[in-house]
């Protein structure tokens, strides 16, 4: 059985500003902002929401497929690919094009500003989700508008469960589209942030709308996530990291997690340590796809944290 990850690929390039935002944003004068920020640290990693959830839940040992689409400058990510051993079967080329591209740059908080140019990813309803065989759970993460709308749809009309994860692709679309995601999803994933904006564009609370779903995970960053299902709350704690290195990336790791946990039939609580275990485990390295473990050794970090073990 397959997971299909619907969503970007793209190429990060990552800048590290030597010192904080808030220092130079001056609330007074938002209306008129034009600043620079000098970036002595710059590297250029493999990204995209999609690349690095397939990267993640290959590590757990989960059955993803990649279902995306990709520019003239794909070739070397392409290579990446086809030595992880992840299928390039449903990544469609988009003649004339770039590939998805991220300029982020962090802070000492590591807080982030990014811009995004999507380029291919505007072609990814030319994927159908039928196309994908043996695919018994899905993910709609962010991509191209008509995409993720078309790729919903097509789970849900073929009945296949998926989790929605709007996340940067939130603000596309209005109120009664993201009400529509949410009643055609299985599963339902955002950030705090995202959250409290998901909540003023629908306006419905967060109880309200995990009543749509199976279960709502909402996540705090170093305060862990929440769970909604069943009419309860689950906390699940954060591993204290190695090392708080890079964020980028910790969403999807996250994800990643969730959805090894969901194709195993596991419970919230197990599921939710499993992705907040991964998402820890990101942040102390750079990039999104820089941090290798073996399965083995997950297992033993997650019975070192959590005192349970789980058979992955």
């Amino acid at each position: 059985m397959h997971t299909l990850i619907c969503g970007s690929m793209a190429y990060d390039t990552i800048m590290v500003f030597k010192d904080h935002f808030k220092k130079h944003i001056l609330p007074e004068q938002i209306h008129i902002l034009n600043v620079a920020f000098l970036v002595p640290e710059m590297r250029r990693e493999y990204g995209g929401c999609a690349g690095n959830i397939a990267y993640n839940l290959q590590m757990l040992g989960g059955n993803p497929l990649i279902m995306a689409t990709v520019g003239d400058d794909f070739p070397h990510y392409a290579t990446r690919l086809d030595n992880l051993g992840l299928a390039r079967t449903h990544i469609r080329h988009v003649p004339d094009s770039f590939t998805g591209q991220a300029f982020i740059t962090t802070d000492l908080d590591d807080n982030q500003i990014t811009a995004f140019h999507p380029g291919a990813m505007g072609q990814s309803h030319l994927n159908s989700v039928a196309a994908a065989k043996e695919v018994t759970l899905g993910i709609v993460s962010p991509d191209g508008r008509e995409g993720m709308i078309q790729h919903a749809l097509e789970f849900s009309d073929l009945g296949i469960p998926f989790v929605f994860d709007p996340g940067q692709g939130m603000p596309m679309f209005s109120g009664p589209e993201l009400l529509t995601f949410v009643d055609q999803a299985t599963y339902l994933t955002v950030n705090d942030y995202e959250a409290k904006m998901l909540q003023d564009k629908t306006g419905k609370t967060l109880e309200e709308l995990a009543k749509r779903v199976e279960a709502l995970i909402v996540t705090l960053g170093g305060d862990g996530s929440l769970i909604y299902t069943g009419g309860k709350q689950i906390a699940i704690p954060t591993p204290k990291p190695q090392a708080i290195v890079d964020p980028t990336g910790c969403g999807d790791a996250y994800r990643s997690g969730l959805l090894f946990g969901i194709q195993k039939g596991w419970s919230w609580e197990t599921t939710g340590r499993l992705a907040s275990l991964m998402g820890s485990l990101k942040i102390a390295h750079r990039g999104g796809q820089n941090h290798k473990y073996s399965r083995t050794e997950l297992m033993d970090l997650y019975k070192k944290h959590f005192g349970q073990n789980i058979q992955l």
